[in-house]
């Protein structure tokens, strides 16, 4: 179990390529804070695109465009949409995860319904990335750590989950269901086995959390890791073309 966890630990601080290589294949990744590059200063709060070249051969290039607190209207309205698109080429591959933010109807910036504004962003994101000659995906958000009295995750993300995957059917592009295998793994495993994986950041560490933060959404270093697994697990089960850059599930 040490072992493990150290390996996870190492994976997670990996960090995407800083600029393109015309020569290799990319994998770019679109979403929000759950999968996005984290500055020191938000130590120990990590994405799980972070972690993810830790699994990935260098043959593969990830650049990681995922932004905090974005939704799929949010990231085209701020411009980060147009900007990812301009450094994708022809044979690239795109991993479309966003939900948590688009659930936020007090912020019109944020919010895109689930019944119509999300679908129709997402199939934005699919025709944009095709057009570019690139392969668009979907993944479905990852799992908040809420529990109910009773032992029972509490689904918090359902009408999103089913919107991506609905997406995804009628576009005949991948989905990855990270909402299930999180939501999952937090069912069987349980409230108190889970917490290491989210943020309980004790007062007085870390400058930016002097009272410290309990936080069921956002994920640590081993937590960014432990999403990062699932994902590759998926790209092998499917045999996806990305699975050839794979060279360890674990570290």
């Amino acid at each position: 179990m040490k072992k493990l966890m150290l390996s996870l630990l190492i994976a997670a601080t990996s960090f995407a390529a800083s600029a393109q290589d015309p020569t290799r294949t990319t994998l770019h990744l679109i979403g929000d804070s759950t999968m996005s590059i984290k500055p020191n200063l938000y130590y120990p709060e990590r994405g799980w695109g972070m972690a993810l070249p830790g699994y990935m051969s260098q043959e593969l290039e990830i650049l990681n465009h995922a932004a905090n607190g974005r939704s799929t209207k949010r990231f085209i309205d701020e411009g980060r949409w147009g900007k990812a698109l301009s450094e994708m080429k022809e044979g690239d591959y795109v991993l479309i995860q966003f939900g948590h933010n688009d659930q936020k109807k007090e912020d019109p910036a944020r919010y895109a319904s689930a019944e119509k504004d999300y679908p129709a962003y997402l199939h934005r994101y699919i025709k944009d990335v095709r057009d570019k000659g690139a392969t668009p995906m979907i993944a479905s958000s990852i799992c908040r750590r809420y529990f109910e009295e009773n032992g029972d995750v509490r689904y918090t993300m359902t009408d999103y989950v089913n919107a991506a995957r609905e997406v995804a059917k009628e576009e005949n592009v991948t989905f990855f269901d990270m909402n299930k295998f999180t939501c999952n793994y937090l069912q069987e495993a349980g409230d108190e086995e889970t917490v290491k994986f989210f943020l309980r950041i004790p007062p007085g560490i870390y400058t930016r959390y002097p009272d410290g933060k309990s936080d069921d959404t956002h994920l640590n270093t081993l937590g960014a890791a432990w999403v990062a697994q699932f994902f590759i697990k998926d790209l092998k089960a499917k045999a996806h073309p990305l699975a050839k850059y794979v060279y360890r599930e674990t570290l």
